[in-house]
C-alpha cells in the first residue's frame, strides 16, 4: 500500500478520500459502493505532489461521474459466485524478446462471494498487502500497482504522476467494446478496455519509449473471478505492436476449491479437491 509522508500528507490524503466518497454519495451510489471507492482512490492516491502540468486534469477527474470503465473495473464484486476457500490461479507472463518469464498469481477467496471482502493475492514472494474491502477482485489492484512500480524503476519518474495517468485515462471514458474468450474450449462473452495513459501526455518526452504504452482489460462474467486477461504492451520502433519491446500479461488459468478444515474432533475428508473451470490456451 501507499504510505503518506508525514502527518500533512495523511491528513490531505483522507480529505481527498472522504471528499470523493461524499461525492459518490450525491450521486446516488451505495455507501458500501462509496466506501470501496474511497478505498479505491486512496490505492491511487500518491503519497507526492502533482506536476502542476497535471492539476487541473486530476481536480476534473475527481467531480466527474464514475465513469462506466471504473466501475466495471474498481466497482463489480467480480468473485460473486466464487465458492469458500477457492484459488483461483492466475499466468503472469512477462516477454522482453529474447527474454521471456511466466510467474503464478493466486487469489484466495476466504468468505462465499467474497462476502466479507478478504480475498487476498499472493505471488512467488508470498502474501501481497493491497487495500481491503474493495468489491472488485484484487488482480486488478495487483497487476497495476506492479506495473506502477516497475514504471516508476524504469523511468526514474513518480508513481504519482503513473498512477494519476492511468486513472486519468479510465475516467476518460474509454470505449467498453465486446469480445470473446475461451473457457474450456467455449466462447464466453466478455467486455474489454483499452487505455494508452501517455499517448497525449505533456511530459512524455521524459520518457518516450513509453509514450504508446497501451493497457488492455478484459472481464467476463462467466470466468470464476471475472477477470480474464489484463495486459500491457510497450510497441517497439514507430509504434510497432506487432514486435513490441515488452509485453506483460496476466490471464486466468483455473480454479481450485481448498478443503474446509475439519471441525474440531471431527476426522478429515478423504475426498481431494477438485479443479474448476480452467481457461483454454
Amino acid at each position: 500500500m501507499i504510505r503518506a509522508r508525514g502527518a500533512g500528507a495523511r491528513v490531505r490524503a483522507l480529505a481527498l478520500s472522504c471528499a470523493f466518497c461524499r461525492a459518490l454519495s450525491a450521486r446516488g451510489v451505495t455507501a458500501r459502493a462509496a466506501l470501496a471507492s474511497s478505498l479505491m482512490m486512496s490505492l491511487m492516491m500518491p503519497q507526492w505532489a502533482l506536476h502542476p502540468a497535471m492539476a487541473a486534469d486530476t481536480t476534473q477527474a475527481d467531480t466527474t461521474p464514475i465513469a462506466p470503465a471504473e466501475k466495471l473495473l474498481f466497482l463489480t464484486p467480480h468473485l460473486h459466485g466464487v465458492a469458500p476457500q477457492t484459488e483461483l490461479d492466475y499466468s503472469l507472463v512477462v516477454s522482453a524478446p529474447p527474454d521471456k518469464r511466466t510467474d503464478r498469481i493466486r487469489v484466495l477467496v476466504a468468505s462465499a462471494d467474497n462476502v466479507d471482502s478478504d480475498a487476498t493475492v499472493s505471488d512467488a514472494s508470498g502474501k501481497v498487502q493491497l487495500p481491503a474491502n474493495l468489491p472488485c477482485n484484487p488482480v486488478i489492484l495487483y497487476f497495476l500497482e506492479r506495473d506502477i512500480a516497475e514504471m516508476e524503476q524504469l523511468t526514474g519518474g513518480q508513481r504519482r504522476y503513473f498512477q494519476q495517468r492511468v486513472r486519468l485515462a479510465l475516467a476518460a471514458g474509454p470505449p467498453i467494446t465486446e469480445a470473446t474468450v475461451q473457457l474450456d474450449g467455449k466462447p464466453v462473452k466478455a467486455h474489454k478496455i483499452v487505455i494508452q495513459p501517455y499517448l497525449n501526455d505533456p511530459n512524455a518526452q521524459r520518457f518516450p519509449k513509453f509514450t504508446s504504452k497501451r493497457y488492455t482489460f478484459v472481464l467476463a462474467d462467466g470466468v470464476p473471478g471475472g477477470v480474464s486477461l489484463l495486459r500491457t504492451d510497450v510497441p517497439g520502433a514507430n509504434d510497432d505492436f506487432a514486435h513490441p519491446l515488452k509485453t506483460e500479461s496476466l490471464s486466468y488459468e483455473g480454479a481450485l476449491r481448498k478443503l474446509q478444515p475439519p471441525a474440531h474432533g471431527a476426522s478429515s475428508p478423504s475426498t481431494k479437491p477438485a479443479n474448476g473451470p480452467r481457461a483454454s490456451r
